[in-house]
């Protein structure tokens, strides 16, 4: 029963990645089509991510009551039925409000299946569930790469992903039996004496601080990777909007491959000297997008941001429970899934703003910007855990 959950869960994941990637290949075809500027995509960008900060902060109460099953289910439904209206929608304020559902439902699912495996599970595990969402947003680029030319275009790409999305939910809802049968021994424990804090208690525990600025840069710069990536390659780089997208891809594809990576060497490394290492890939693929090259040096570059920023958020979660506590994980994982997502809004907010503004050379500046700041934060909350155990 348990192996059965697990891979029902490294679906949900794959479900939830869907999405992420979708847009953000899709909308230099998106402005292009309703005649929009640029910087208009944030106004997406920006209403998920609101939505998944305010799901995030609500999630520990509801997860208290309903369970991490059931939030699971009814959040995997409610972004199938976003996906399956962006296919359809006139203009870009109903794409707007169709944002709220999906970037609610995301965010319950992230908040709570993160804090179940890193209660129930290994740290490979983990890193194998982040790998599994790798999947999903390799898929979606994928789809739409091979129907963006078509009669449909983008479109196109969102009614398959509803499609693949509708059959997620389906297995999800047929799986609730199983969450209780494969953890008979605690299946209700973690969730019903686990104790949830106000997001200031939260962050006033020694280290918490520091640990979602962490959260905040990883996310942002795999966002901003998503989200701009394709319009940096096309209007600065000069690459056709299908050869951006096969390099999009190559880069969730790199991001997939650090997580399953990271899941294969979590059996020898502690998750502290992953993220070292996965910095310090990261750190230098940045430097190779600072330069014109080719375009296999671009797919290079961005399949190393993705190898090296893939496993940063498996790992920072699992450490999670080790280093504040299994009973108030659940509300730590929260907030730091709230700074993700404020991550997620601001870092390509911003980068849409400052390229709209000076042009999108700028792309891969602001991103070793971000990258050099986690380096140096990392340093400082893995001091800071460890003064903390000794001062225990």
């Amino acid at each position: 029963m348990t192996t059965i959950l697990l891979l029902v869960i490294y679906l949900a994941f794959i479900g939830l990645g869907l999405p992420d990637s979708l847009f953000g290949t899709a909308w230099p075809a998106i402005y292009t089509d309703f005649s929009l500027p640029i910087a208009y995509g944030s106004l997406v960008s920006v209403t998920v991510s609101a939505g998944t900060i305010i799901s995030s902060l609500m999630s520990g109460r509801l997860i208290r009551k309903f369970g991490t099953s059931k939030v699971t289910a009814f959040s995997t439904l409610l972004t199938a039925l976003a996906l399956g209206g962006f296919a359809f929608v006139p203009n870009i304020a109903c794409m707007v409000l169709l944002a709220v559902p999906l970037g609610i439902g995301a965010g319950s699912i992230d908040v709570g299946l993160n804090n179940y495996v890193a209660l129930h599970y290994s740290a490979r595990v983990m890193s194998f569930l982040h790998c599994f969402y790798g999947i999903g947003v390799s898929v979606s680029p994928y789809i739409l790469s091979l129907v963006i030319s078509g009669p449909g275009g983008w479109r196109t790409g969102y009614r398959i992903a509803a499609g693949i999305q509708a059959g997620i939910t389906a297995i999800m809802f047929l799986s609730l039996p199983l969450w209780k049968k494969a953890h008979p021994a605690d299946a209700t424990a973690p969730e019903e004496t686990m104790r949830v804090l106000s997001v200031r208690q939260t962050l006033a525990i020694p280290g918490v601080r520091s640990m979602c600025s962490l959260f905040f840069i990883s996310c942002a710069i795999e966002c901003i990777c998503s989200g701009w990536g394709s319009t940096f390659l096309v209007e600065h780089r000069h690459l056709t909007t299908d050869q951006a997208a096969q390099v999009i891809l190559l880069y969730f594809v790199g991001m997939a491959a650090g997580r399953f990576l990271s899941g294969v060497l979590a059996a020898r490394l502690h998750s502290w000297n992953i993220i070292r290492i996965g910095q310090g890939i990261l750190c230098a693929a940045l430097l190779i997008l600072l330069f014109p090259g080719t375009r296999l040096l671009y797919t290079a570059g961005f399949f190393l941001v993705g190898l090296g920023n893939g496993p940063m958020f498996p790992n920072f979660n699992y450490l999670t429970p080790e280093s504040f506590g299994k009973d108030i994980s659940q509300s730590v994982i929260s907030v730091q899934m709230a700074f993700s997502y404020v991550g997620i809004l601001l870092g390509p907010l911003l980068c849409g703003l400052v390229g709209q503004a000076v042009g999108m050379f700028i792309f891969p500046v602001y991103l070793l910007a971000l990258g050099a700041a986690m380096v140096l934060i990392t340093w400082r909350v893995r001091h800071m855990l460890h003064q903390g155990k000794k001062a225990a």
